[in-house]
């Protein structure tokens, strides 16, 4: 059973700032937690209720109430557990499947959670490991983040730095989604290594960085209409055209 004072500590992980510090993150529900035992993350702390079947690990485990579980979650309906997982020390071997290394997805300015968890179980889907972030996007431990990617956090490797920088020196060709491109089907998919940027949600990708794109694409707007696409549906039609 937890004690108020051990609930009260936990509970301070509610707040992103503590979260940051520690470099640990908080993960909700059954599959949520099953994707945590089985990434190779460390798992620092496992709070559930009685109807959770308990996991053997190696940190501390507590049996909590609903109504304690509450205090915990950011969830409006809590489910059954709550873990605080500890983060992948930078430079460290990073436990993931192996997967699609050729193709590196790049963010611009991504401020939705929603749209970065989205992104990131898309390029999961395409077997794509590494994800690179402009330092002002959306941090991927975040807790929409977290439960939006649907485990993907686990097994792709998210670095933020200075993406002009990164991209000047990567050596790649870089494709960037641009309504001032070339249709996507009329330019040939990438041999080899690839960078693909997507930009910020309303302001698409910042002139520093377009101007490290070489190969600017656009996805037609065929049925005329629609003012603009998701920035997470584009992702995923570009990452698929360059993946199949």
């Amino acid at each position: 059973m937890i004690s108020k004072n051990k609930l009260k500590e936990l509970a301070a992980y509610r707040q992103q700032k503590r979260c940051d510090e520690e470099a640990v993150f908080v993960v909700e529900g059954p599959k949520m937690a099953a994707e945590a035992m089985a990434s190779g993350f460390g798992i620092r702390v496992v709070c559930a209720t009685a109807d959770y079947a308990m996991p053997a690990i190696d940190g501390e485990c507590y049996e909590v109430s609903q109504a304690e579980l509450e205090r915990l979650s950011l969830m409006k309906s809590p489910n059954r557990v709550w873990m605080l997982v500890e983060r992948p020390v930078a430079g460290g071997r990073w436990p993931v499947a192996s997967g699609q290394d050729a193709l590196t997805l790049v963010l611009d300015r991504i401020q939705d959670p929603g749209n970065l968890g989205t992104m990131l179980r898309t390029a999961d889907w395409f077997g794509i490991r590494r994800v690179v972030c402009s330092r002002d996007t959306v941090g991927c431990y975040n807790p929409k983040v977290v439960q939006a990617s649907m485990g993907a956090v686990f097994r792709t490797q998210v670095e933020y730095v200075d993406l002009p920088k990164w991209l000047n020196e990567s050596g790649m060709p870089v494709y960037g989604a641009s309504l001032q491109g070339q249709p996507f089907a009329k330019q040939g998919r990438p041999v080899g290594t690839a960078a693909l940027v997507i930009g910020n949600e309303s302001a698409g990708i910042s002139p520093d960085v377009m101007q490290c794109v070489s190969h600017p694409v656009l996805i037609p707007n065929i049925g005329g209409t629609a003012e603009s696409l998701n920035a997470s549906v584009a992702a995923g039609i570009l990452m698929g055209w360059m993946c199949l």
